[in-house]
């Protein structure tokens, strides 16, 4: 039987703010890139209560210079 994985949503949301820090980016700095009013949505991917759209995605893994699947983490349910 095959194994769906799963996206990991606090192992993602670890990863995007590894990846923040990594790049030296605040969340305050995201926020103005992505053009937000204000900075809960970084936070609540960062958390692990909500992921990215897509297109948000996209916009990580360019301003990351990862590939999107370099920021999603997966487990096998």
């Amino acid at each position: 039987m095959f194994d769906t994985p799963a996206i990991d949503m606090a192992k993602t949301g670890q990863n995007i703010r590894d990846l923040r820090i990594k790049n030296g980016l605040s969340v305050k700095d995201l926020q103005d890139m992505f053009g937000f009013v204000t900075p809960q949505a970084i936070y609540k991917w960062q958390h692990g209560t909500a992921l990215p759209t897509v297109d948000n995605l996209v916009v990580l893994a360019s301003i990351f210079q990862v590939k999107i699947d370099d920021i999603l983490v997966t487990k096998d349910t």
